[in-house]
């Protein structure tokens, strides 16, 4: 029913009244005409040309014509110059098959752009992560493995190490990213034990370059470090990448490479200080190569992540492929990772009671936290993807002690050791990353879980060995289909059941499935305030 139309308000008012609105807009004009006056005219003067009394008005008209035509012809050469930087950056990164970073393509280029996207989506993604980790590889003179400092262990990839190793002169620094989620003193021991095998960065990168597309950048002063309050550990990873520049002699390449979700883009958004390279809290957002140019001597490169194999543990699985989810069903993949984490630090932790089987412990979880499926059970998968996202993200802080004797990696010998880490400055290191340890604000032992690491992550890194996995994806979908359909046969043989059941009771004893008994109770809602509003309106009348 509509509303009742009510009597117009009356714009009649006080003499009083509008004599003060007329004094106040007069006095609002008279302000605007005064500050338009101090301004001056906004409008250009037109040009009143050389007047025909002046003398020497041809050569002055000739004067001005050639500096129209110099104006010009200077703007036409920084034009083609443009041009041609643009295609020397197009070749350069055409050559490694990167996408461009911080050219703007053009109209011509974005065909092709499309193109090349479109037929790299028709290949197999993991084919295509070989692909590109072998370019970066090959482009890099130095190369970052970024770990993260929770299991850096467990970030380690021994078949990539030794196939950098192969690929002849090229250095390799470890990276220890996220130090501010571990304790000081096992961040400590991790450095001690990492170092004498590689050179070891301690880092943390930003955090809340989300919402900033720029980091205020900090004027440099000689013999002064550069100091920001998100980043730490720029000023020791940029000495090391100064002093690879200086023993090379020549404009290096450094590649970034790691597992999922360690912090390779962040790790390079804080060296350029801004966002150039996509970072977030989901697995695998970077899918090709990208060059990003730091300075004039410096090119760093992005990569895809590593290709975790299908050999490895349950719990290295959930925590480095960023498929497990989907491959592992949520349960499976956050009770392997559970079994590998101490039980009372959990308890602790997440404040529920002592549990005896991973189901238990998702079930108080989801209580704990609200997580409800219809009808008030607990969402016991809900809370089972909360664990494994917290876990893979940095939102977790856990810690694995180092092994109790050092021992040289198999793919690693004394001179290989000794390479590594010619012509750096060892002690300066030292000190820069006793500094970052000490400016990171680390979480106490007792609030974080003490976690049990499997060791080094076997990785893949020929296309060959990926070929293997797709029959068993096959089989596993054939296997998935046929039990969809089984249960969509099993549901619409009850439903013929129910049907024919039916058709022998009267209308008033027939009963509704929850979807129709859901429905009508919204339209019932709808009714019922449909029934206010007539209410109320009739009342206000």
């Amino acid at each position: 029913m509509k509303r009742p139309k009510l009597k117009k308000a009356s714009k009649r008012m006080t003499c009083h009244k509008r004599y003060k609105i007329k004094k106040k807009v007069r006095e609002h004009h008279r302000k605007l005409r005064k500050e338009a006056k101090k301004r001056g005219h906004k409008k250009p003067r037109k040009d009143p040309g050389v007047p025909n009394s002046a003398p020497f008005k041809e050569a002055l008209l000739r004067e001005a014509e050639l500096r129209k035509q110099q104006l010009e012809e200077l703007k036409q050469q920084q034009k083609l110059d443009r041009q041609k930087e643009q295609g020397k950056k197009r070749k350069f990164e055409a050559s490694f098959g990167a996408e461009p970073s911080d050219v703007d393509p053009v109209k011509e280029e974005f065909g092709q752009h499309k193109a090349k996207k479109a037929k790299l989506a028709k290949q197999h993604p993991k084919k295509l992560y070989c692909q590109e980790l072998k370019k970066v590889i090959e482009a890099s003179d130095v190369v970052l493995e970024v770990l993260d400092a929770r299991d850096p262990l467990g970030c380690r990839c021994p078949q990539v190490e030794s196939a950098l190793l192969q690929g002849g002169q090229k250095r390799l620094v470890l990276v220890l990213n996220k130090s501010d989620l571990v304790p000081r003193e096992n961040l400590e021991n991790w450095v001690n034990y990492l170092k004498k095998e590689l050179p070891t960065v301690v880092f943390r990168a930003s955090t809340n370059m989300k919402c900033k597309r720029k980091i205020t950048k900090v004027k440099e002063r000689k013999n002064i470090p550069f100091k920001t309050e998100t980043c730490i550990g720029k000023e020791g990873l940029w000495k090391l990448l100064k002093d690879f520049q200086d023993i090379y002699g020549k404009a290096i390449q450094v590649g970034v490479i790691g597992f999922p979700n360690v912090g390779k883009s962040s790790l390079i958004n804080c060296l350029k200080q801004e966002q150039i390279c996509n970072v977030g809290v989901s697995m695998g957002l970077t899918r090709s190569m990208q060059v990003v140019p730091l300075d004039k001597q410096i090119t760093i490169i992005d990569s895809p992540s590593l290709i975790v194999s299908p050999v490895n543990s349950p719990a290295t699985l959930a925590l480095r492929s960023p498929a497990s989810i989907e491959e592992l069903r949520p349960v499976e993949a956050a009770s392997a990772i559970l079994s590998q984490a101490d039980t009372r630090q959990v308890v602790l932790k997440f404040t529920v009671p002592d549990f005896k089987s991973p189901s238990e412990f998702f079930a108080s979880l989801a209580q704990r936290r609200g997580l409800h499926q219809k009808g008030g059970s607990p969402n016991v998968e809900g809370a089972a993807k909360l664990l494994w996202s917290q876990c893979t993200s940095g939102s977790l802080g856990f810690y694995c002690h180092p092994p109790p004797s050092w021992t040289l990696s198999p793919h690693f010998n004394e001179n290989i050791v000794t390479d590594m880490k010619l012509g750096l400055n060892l002690e300066e290191l030292e000190k820069n990353n006793a500094h970052s340890i000490q400016a990171i604000r680390s979480p106490p032992l007792a609030s974080s879980i003490l976690f049990q690491s499997s060791g080094l992550t076997n990785g893949i890194t020929e296309e060959k060995d990926i070929v293997e996995e797709l029959p068993k994806q096959k089989e596993r979908k054939q296997e998935e289909r046929e039990d969809l359909e089984a249960i969509n046969s099993d549901q619409e043989s009850v439903e013929e059941e129910a049907d024919g059941s039916g058709s022998n009771m009267s209308p008033a004893k027939e009963t509704l499935t929850d979807e129709q008994s859901a429905q009508s109770y919204v339209l019932d809602r709808k009714s019922e305030e449909k029934d206010d509003a007539y209410d109320f309106s009739t009342d206000y009348v």
